[in-house]
């Protein structure tokens, strides 16, 4: 999988770099032959449409539209297993080496933080009990 989204990357700075040399234009047409056809197809449609094909995850953010992208596609884009595709405007999604580490950075944060200010199960329990007895007060 990453050898498709680094020809994808790699094809989309050779089209949008607006390059007209001869050597790029043998160089996209290498890289067209080397990704699948459905995956060129659906980048030729955002292309067609002034957009680009592909967008970098910061921050849990697709850089294309920021949108934040849902946990598991990031986990999934972490582990490189499959394609992953924004819901909101439709490209193709990769890591940056840099952003892979900040978001093991951050997991590690939220863990840290949730240890912390979890509440006991008693507390959960006593809190809608206190509501409930301060209603029926009312009540009467």
């Amino acid at each position: 999988m990453k050898d498709f989204l680094q020809n994808l990357l790699n094809l989309q700075e050779l089209e949008f770099g607006n390059v007209s040399d001869s050597s790029a234009e043998a160089a996209i047409a290498k890289l067209r032959q080397k990704i699948p056809l459905p995956i060129l197809e659906h980048y030729d449609r955002l292309a067609d449409r002034g957009k680009k094909g592909i967008a970098a995850v910061r921050h849990q953010v697709c850089m294309g539209c920021h949108m934040r992208i849902p946990i598991g596609a990031i986990i999934t884009l972490m582990h490189a297993t499959d394609i992953q595709m924004c819901d909101n405007c439709g490209r193709y999604l990769y890591l940056p080496p840099d952003a892979r580490d900040e978001l093991v950075e951050v997991s590690e944060e939220t863990k840290a933080a949730a240890g912390r200010g979890r509440p006991k199960h008693r507390q959960t329990i006593q809190a809608p009990l206190a509501i409930h007895r301060r209603i029926a007060r009312l009540a009467i």
